[in-house]
């Protein structure tokens, strides 16, 4: 068998037949299947292999936060040996347990090992009916091999890619592979050269279904060799980004690390400096007091803190009909400045609805929309207008395949354009009049046309015909005009045409409908009956939008989110559709795939800055656009139900599938399920998203702030000991205003509970009122830095202060007392201080008093803090494991009363910034006047 270039749609189908030497009479032999099943393999889609657990469980400990956690805690044990290993390692076992918890936490919440490859194989036909050996016979789709002639009928969904050999009235329902919402209809004259996708007409793809009409086809490709195996392909070849927090979290890991190595080696050399160490024992003090500043410099509790309030985050969503499958999804999609949507089923309702009808004396509209037959005629028609958009209506449902069926809910079987008329029926006259049907002549891609003859209840005789309207009106001679039928002239001809291309140019599938008496019911049908019609009107046709999507797009428009359709559909139909949901102004253009392969890079990156709608595009293309958008730095968020959305999806920062009508493509695919299909709730989830990523910033700047107050205490606290008496005081040991289990404390268990709290914290402003956020830029930026070692300074300061005031010859001696009890007030205030700084995060430009008490949950998480210092403070044991000593009510007082300072400072530091905007926005205003 030679080698084909030409593509099988542009060959006659006896000559792709024969490049199988197969018999399109008989079909393959026995023999012949063996051979070419050797050849090809199963007609079976390439599965991907399981991840295994080891895999799972190792990849949660690739990060490098967790790296430097690993570093400490081997510091530790190191420490903790040479000591004499006395006891427990208690450092490194609690280091050990954070590490442990956070990857249970991310193998219970992270989504399995990507399935798309495998649900692709589960959408092939269980069965297809074949022609072998001369006998029709059905197999299981999985045995088909090239060669092999393939009957098909209605209901039946196709097992293999194949060339038609003959087609009757055959359409096909290819929405879930080329995006288009109409059935392709068929036929079988090789195509005159190459042509996208959807309008490979002489073609039938595997994966789609018949919803009219017979034919038979010779299969040219099956496997991972068909359409649905490219698409399988790419998917596997299609690699998902780190989303922009991952990103941002690994940059701040490592700024941690740099930070973390370059004070442990400055405080432990300052240490070695500054004290007489002539022992193993105080070097080892030393070398532990510099992982204890490690331990206070690393937020340990932020991997764990960081994946439970995107948890909590997921499940709030999941609420709202927005499943999230990843747990970083959530904060990606907050982040979002790109919604590429396909149209059918995502912003449409993918249920053809007959939305318009012109006749002689007007046009009517018709309410409603999908197949719930709930709506009427609109406005006050005359009386002959409606009679002849009743004929329309009823000349177009009798003359149909389809059916409508309600059972608990309206749904149809074949054709939905055909089914359109059905439901209109409904609306505007009822039940369908009775009528008996005797024959058809069915619709072919030549004619055009279909046609039905059969006898009214009054036992009138009749031929009813829809159709192409330029190719119906041909063959009328009349028209309808109230009850009666006048002639035809040009003049009106060419009027009713130019209201054809009216329709068209606003997006409408347009369809006409005739009708003629006959003589007999039972004359035999033939095509030549099809002629001295009387035209009854002109339909308009569309799969609507939905009604919540237009509300959606403005919202996200006025987030600053872009919204794209990319779309397998006819272009004049998607910018239609576009215009009205407001994602272009009307009259904007489409871009087709074929126009975007005429592109250079430089035009095409052009074209995808300016054009927000795409037609007729294959997968490739939608990649190419995701990918250029990428390339801009857009975060952008592709939806999409069929499984051409697929590779898409899973390109895309966040992939977005529809959980009712998507297919398990692309479900497995995103990372994101719609459980609603509904546009609206993407928004809802962008705003979700959004609130959770300010709660992601709130508990980081909490928590740095905080380790830097830590940091600083002890850094200054030995740097200055001999100013605030701790060198005095501290005797043979190390002058250290903290010890390393007390800063372990105030990190692991003080700061834990407010920083989780601040991860359910509400939405602070209207946050679809901004624009998307820059992904370029960090987290944690210069401003925030800035707050942050100014909180630490302040922190560090009155921690220090509280030590100083009950210390013999420090600055400012209040009350002289041991060096025990002077640390447990420094230690005291610098957990208050913390405290406070909860409340200062809650945001960076209001004040702390502005819904003081919306978050119970972190006055809850305060009022635990609080205990556990009181008790860590005045219980007895855990003053031995914490080196403390119980403090009189003044003491407290002291503490709390120096902790409130960072309140009132950085309280003052928001009253100064916002009388700075306040003042420029003023001016700004007198300048534009």
């Amino acid at each position: 068998m030679e080698t084909i270039t030409t593509h099988p749609s542009q060959r006659p189908a006896r000559e792709v037949a024969a490049d199988f030497d197969v018999d399109i009479e008989s079909g393959l032999t026995s023999e012949q299947i063996d051979k070419l099943r050797e050849r090809y393999g199963r007609n079976e889609l390439r599965q991907a292999p399981p991840v295994p657990m080891w895999r799972k469980v190792l990849a949660q400990f690739q990060d490098p936060l967790v790296y430097l956690l690993f570093i400490a805690m081997a510091i530790s044990l190191v420490a903790w040996l040479v000591e004499g290993a006395a006891g427990a390692p208690i450092d490194a076992i609690v280091i050990a347990l954070i590490v442990i918890a956070n990857a249970i936490i991310g193998l219970i919440e992270e989504r399995k090992a990507e399935g798309a490859v495998a649900a692709l194989s589960s959408m092939t036909a269980a069965t297809s009916t074949v022609l072998r050996d001369g006998a029709l016979t059905t197999i299981e789709s999985a045995d088909l091999v090239p060669g092999d002639i393939l009957v098909l009928s209605e209901g039946d969904a196709v097992g293999a890619d194949a060339r038609l050999i003959s087609a009757t009235s055959l359409r096909v329902q290819e929405a879930s592979l080329t995006g288009e919402s109409e059935a392709s209809a068929k036929q079988t004259e090789a195509l005159p050269g190459p042509a996208p996708l959807g309008d490979r007409t002489t073609m039938v793809h595997k994966g789609t279904g018949v919803v009219q009409g017979v034919g038979r086809a010779v299969v040219t490709a099956t496997g991972m060799d068909t359409e649905v195996g490219a698409i399988a392909d790419m998917l596997e070849s299609t690699e998902a980004d780190q989303s922009p927090l991952t990103r941002e979290i690994d940059k701040v890991s490592k700024f941690l690390g740099i930070l973390v190595i370059a004070i442990a080696i400055v405080v432990m050399g300052a240490l070695f400096l500054l004290n007489d160490v002539d022992d193993v024992s105080e070097a080892v003090e030393i070398l532990l007091l510099g992982v204890s500043l490690a331990v206070a410099a690393v937020p340990e509790g932020l991997p764990a803190i960081l994946s439970l309030v995107l948890a909590i985050g997921v499940r709030a969503m999941a609420r709202r009909n927005a499943i999230m499958k990843n747990l970083h999804s959530v904060e990606t999609l907050g982040a979002a400045s790109v919604i590429a949507s396909d149209k059918t089923g995502t912003l449409t309702r993918n249920e053809m609805t007959l939305r318009t009808i012109i006749t002689r004396s007007g046009q009517l509209e018709v309410s409603g929309t999908g197949y719930s037959p709930d709506g009427e005629i609109l406005g006050e028609p005359s009386a002959t207008t409606l009679a002849e958009a009743r004929a329309v209506l009823i000349g177009g449902a009798l003359a149909n395949n389809s059916q409508l069926t309600h059972d608990g809910e309206w749904s149809i079987e074949g054709d939905p354009t055909e089914a359109a008329f059905l439901v209109a029926l409904r609306k505007v006259v009822g039940e369908e009049p009775d009528f008996e049907r005797r024959g058809e002549i069915p619709f072919t891609s030549e004619r055009k046309m279909m046609s039905v003859a059969g006898v009214r209840g009054s036992g009138e005789p009749i031929l009813l015909t829809k159709g192409a309207p330029d190719v119906l009106l041909a063959h009328c001679a009349t028209e309808r005009s109230g009850h009666d039928a006048v002639a035809l002239s040009d003049e009106r001809r060419s009027e009713i045409l130019r209201e054809v291309e009216r329709l068209s140019a606003e997006g409408y599938r347009t369809l006409g409908v005739g009708y003629r008496a006959l003589e007999h019911a039972g004359e035999e049908l033939a095509a030549d009956l099809e002629e001295d019609l009387t035209f009854a009107g002109v339909v308009g046709i569309m799969d609507p939008p939905r009604e919540e999507a237009k509300d959606a797009i403005a919202e996200a428009k006025a987030a600053g989110i872009r919204p794209i359709m990319i779309t397998g559909d006819h272009p004049r139909t998607a910018a239609r559709i576009g215009a009205d949901l407001g994602i272009v102004e009307p009259g904007a253009r489409a871009l087709t795939g074929p126009d975007l392969d005429t592109l250079s890079p430089e035009q095409f990156r052009a074209a995808v800055r300016e054009v927000s709608i795409y037609a007729r595009v294959s997968p490739e293309h939608k990649l190419r656009i995701i990918d250029e958008l990428q390339d801009e730095g857009r975060i952008v968020a592709m939806t999409g139900d069929g499984v051409n959305d697929a590779p898409a999806l899973k390109a895309a920062d966040i992939g977005v599938a529809m959980g009712i009508t998507g297919t398990e493509v692309t479900k497995e695919a995103g990372s994101m399920i719609l459980a609603d299909d509904n546009y609206a709730t993407i928004v809802a989830a962008v705003r979700q998203g959004r609130a959770i990523f300010d709660n992601i910033r709130k508990f980081l700047r909490f928590l740095l702030s905080s380790n830097m107050g830590e940091v600083m205490t002890v850094f200054f606290g030995v740097v200055f000991a001999s100013f605030l008496g701790l060198s005095q005081t501290a005797g043979a040991g190390l002058a250290v205003p903290l010890l390393a289990t007390q800063i372990l404390w105030i990190n692991l268990v003080t700061d834990s509970g407010p920083a989780l709290a601040m991860g359910v914290d509400p939405e602070d402003g209207n946050v679809m009122e901004r624009r998307p956020r820059d992904p370029s830029k960090a987290i944690i930026d210069r401003h925030m830095w800035g707050r942050i070692g100014f909180i630490g300074v302040i922190m560090a300061t009155v921690s220090l202060l509280a030590i100083d005031m009950f210390l013999p010859g420090g600055l400012v001696t209040i009350e002289a007392d041991s060096l025990t009890v002077a640390r447990t007030v420094g230690f005291t205030t610098l957990v208050f201080s913390q405290l406070f700084n909860a409340l200062n995060s809650r945001s960076d430009h209001h004040s702390a008093f502005r819904g003081l008490f919306a978050n119970r949950w972190l006055w809850a998480s305060i009022a635990l803090a609080i205990a556990l210092q009181i008790a860590v403070v005045h219980v007895p044991f855990m003053q031995v494991a914490f080196s403390t000593e119980s403090m009189t009510l003044a003491q407290w007082g002291a503490a709390i009363g120096l902790a409130s300072i960072v309140l009132w400072s950085e309280e003052l530091s928001k009253l100064v910034r916002r009388w700075i905007v306040s003042t420029s926005a003023i001016s700004h205003r007198s300048h534009a006047r």
